[in-house]
């Protein structure tokens, strides 16, 4: 009897296994194609990553829900075109949530936060986010971004 218990917890384990290293793709693959690329975002891209009952807190500057983290991603692209969102360390809590300590930088090419017009000065700033992946796409984002911090990078003397 213990056999095929041993046999089914196996099997559960290894189709378990799989969904879990693509939770964490699916995180990443919100820095490395939406973040880093938002210019390049398309609309389609970000329904195969995000849940479309997608839930950002705080709200992004775009808006609340699916629309609004759009609106923002948009927005982003059109003013720091190159930016840069590097995860440093990604933890995964084993439940579906990922804490991720991430680097971001880029060179506003316009009006910026209130800093108006842009200074050509680049920035460079951590965030800290709780994403939650449930099936397959991030349903739930907590974030905390540094851009008071981004702000006067740009403004500084």
């Amino acid at each position: 009897m213990t056999r095929p218990l041993a046999a089914l917890v196996l099997a559960a384990s290894t189709l378990a296994g799989p969904a879990l290293a693509g939770d964490i793709d699916t995180v990443r693959a919100f820095y490395s194609d939406i973040l880093t690329d938002p210019a390049g975002t398309t609309e389609a891209r970000y329904y195969e990553i995000f849940s479309p009952d997608v839930i950002s807190i705080p709200a992004p500057p775009g808006g609340e829900g699916a629309q609004g983290m759009l609106n923002t991603i948009a927005f982003l692209g059109q003013v720091v075109p190159d930016l840069t969102w590097e995860p440093q360390e990604i933890i995964d809590l084993g439940d579906g949530r990922f804490v991720v300590r991430s680097l971001f930088r880029g060179t506003p090419v316009g009006p910026f936060f209130g800093v108006d017009p842009a200074t050509g000065k680049s920035f460079e700033a951590m965030s800290i986010d709780i994403v939650t992946v449930e099936d397959g796409r991030i349903a739930l984002t907590y974030h905390l971004e540094d851009w008071t911090g981004a702000v006067a990078q740009l403004t500084a003397e």
